[in-house]
């Protein structure tokens, strides 16, 4: 981290949609308010009431590399996606707090009438759609399956419609839109909700401005 870095504000990276809007009652109770919204500006980086804070906003499975990396000195992200960037990027963040927002779970779903008992069991092989590569493996490994991964990026309902994966793997928090495609969740993997996660550089360099924020979400999570 050059010199030169310290002097700007610090960078917190969001994603949009529900971790942001659930971010922002933390940060209030920090007494910080930010000042544009992302669903209607088309801001990447939002300034905040504290000129010591600003917000860069970008896709949820990139808030990681931002601060890994110091382009943002911390971030919220869900478990599910701290999960796959570690399987490809090992180190480099530190996770003090669970937040408990955003909260969901990572299930398997299949499409109504499919018999999963029958179709999970020692030895047997199941092609399964997912962008939760690393947690889907693990999942299945333990069970004694085998299982050939279909990486999508979204729609992932449709898969087992048309044929194209035996199952899914994909976070549900309702299970509403599991319901409007025929598809029933049969087996929860783990629960998901958001974490602060912090490069450890800035960490270090830049302890006297980041800590009272962390404590403060800290505080509030603890305290909803």
């Amino acid at each position: 981290m050059s010199p030169a870095s310290l002097d700007r504000p610090l960078t917190l990276a969001l994603s949009k949609g529900r971790i942001f809007d659930e971010t922002m009652p933390l940060l209030a109770a920090a007494g910080i308010q930010v000042t544009e919204n992302p669903e209607t500006s088309r801001k990447l980086i939002l300034p905040t009431s504290s000129p010591n804070l600003q917000l860069i906003i970008v896709r949820a499975t990139d808030v990681p590399t931002y601060v890994q990396y110091g382009a943002a000195d911390f971030g919220i992200a869900g478990k599910d996606v701290l999960v796959e960037h570690a399987a490809e990027h090992p180190g480099g963040l530190y996770q003090p707090i669970d937040l408990n927002i955003a909260r969901c779970r990572l299930c398997v779903a299949v499409r109504e009438g499919f018999d999963y008992e029958a179709a999970v069991h020692q030895g047997s092989r199941l092609r399964i759609a997912t962008k939760y590569v690393k947690a889907a493996r693990e999942h299945f490994a333990r069970k004694g399956v085998y299982v050939d991964i279909i990486k999508l990026y979204g729609s992932m309902e449709l898969a087992p419609l048309v044929g194209l994966a035996d199952a899914i793997v994909d976070l549900v928090s309702t299970g509403g839109t599991l319901r409007a495609n025929n598809l029933v969740a049969v087996e929860d993997i783990v629960e998901i909700s958001s974490r602060l996660i912090v490069n450890q550089a800035s960490l270090k360099t830049r302890a006297d401005a980041l800590q009272p924020l962390i404590d403060a979400f800290a505080q509030a999570s603890a305290n909803p």
